[in-house]
């Protein structure tokens, strides 16, 4: 192992700080900020879901200045264009008066990116994304672009039903690593937040982290050792979700149209090394698995029409899956 246990403890202990110092802006919402916080350790993109005004803006905002990344935002509307995300070619005059091509790079070259509201885009701009996530390159007019480093698409959604939304097409869900909800805050916190916001107190924010230690903790995370017993499990998490094996539940068959593919346990697999380090450890256990199996499969299963109509969710059905499934249990 190139890493001690005394360094993970170091790490960790950094990584609490990390947690407290953007709790003392942002209220509540703790597992937001321990999801997200575990897809930046993994080197993956991570999507909120949630209804407008709940500080999904704000958590990215406040997770990149203590973090200390260079941050841009972009926000989707119906009009977004691909190449204002992407950046184009202008024309400008050189000293000599002849006229030249000049690429104007756009926000998307940053090291954290938030995609605001990026089911309010049309199909064509939220593709504009891909290439990014998945290849880290951006390649315009044939011209291949790198990005930044470390470079990570943090996107905020509203739920589907509302007005004005275009759902997100599967390939482009399954490039974020998880999916995280985002609930309403509990009366105690709206109490905190009017506290908070509404006051005369301006609350300031250190950066903990810089770009050198998050690269190195991401590495820390990639040397995490997982156990065979720990992968089989997590293997057997994910064909469990697939409603055409024979041993799935019979809930899966009745309600599912598909399950989880091969991202869905390199998910997994890559938050419950995130989670490990995050509390010193350098092994992962199946009390990771099992806390990262929502985030990472939601939004790798789609329910059918019998699934849709009874009200069941993705969420349910994992649950069920989690408590079916016995460690060491060949599926």
């Amino acid at each position: 192992m190139a890493f001690s246990e005394q360094q993970y403890s170091e790490m960790s202990e950094q990584l609490q700080q990390v947690k407290h110092e953007i709790s003392k802006f942002i209220v509540g919402q703790e597992e937001a900020i321990e999801y997200t916080l575990y897809s930046v350790l993994a080197d993956g993109h991570a999507l909120l879901e949630g209804l407008p005004g709940l500080g999904k803006t704000m958590l990215i905002r406040t997770i990149s200045e203590v973090l200390d990344l260079s941050f841009s935002r972009i926000q989707f509307t119906p009009d977004l264009m691909p190449t204002d995300i992407t950046g184009t070619n202008i024309i400008e005059r050189a000293e000599n008066g002849k006229q030249q091509f000049v690429f104007q790079p756009g926000p998307i070259f940053s090291q954290m990116v938030l995609a605001d509201e990026i089911n309010r885009a049309t199909p064509k701009t939220q593709s504009a994304l891909l290439e990014a996530m998945g290849e880290k390159t951006v390649t315009i007019l044939g011209d291949t672009k790198n990005m930044a480093r470390p470079f990570f698409v943090l996107a905020t959604q509203n739920p589907i039903e509302m007005e004005g939304t275009y759902p997100l097409p599967e390939a482009q869900m399954d490039r974020f690593l998880c999916k995280i909800l985002v609930p309403y805050p509990s009366k105690y916190e709206l109490m905190e937040i009017m506290k908070r916001t509404t006051g005369a107190v301006e609350i300031t924010l250190e950066k903990v982290m810089n770009t050198d230690q998050l690269v190195l903790a991401q590495k820390m995370v990639r040397e995490v050792l997982v156990a065979e017993e720990m992968m089989e499990y997590a293997v057997n998490l994910v064909v469990a979700t697939h409603p055409d094996n024979e041993d799935a539940l019979p809930e899966v068959k009745q309600y599912v149209m598909y399950g989880s593919g091969p991202r869905g346990l390199q998910s997994i697999i890559k938050l419950a090394k995130a989670r490990a380090v995050t509390n010193g450890r350098f092994h992962v256990s199946i009390a990771d698995i099992k806390s990262v199996a929502k985030p990472a499969l939601r939004h790798r299963m789609m329910l059918n029409y019998e699934g849709e109509a009874s009200g069941k969710t993705v969420d349910d059905l994992i649950e069920l899956i989690l408590s079916s499934i016995q460690q060491g249990a060949k599926l």
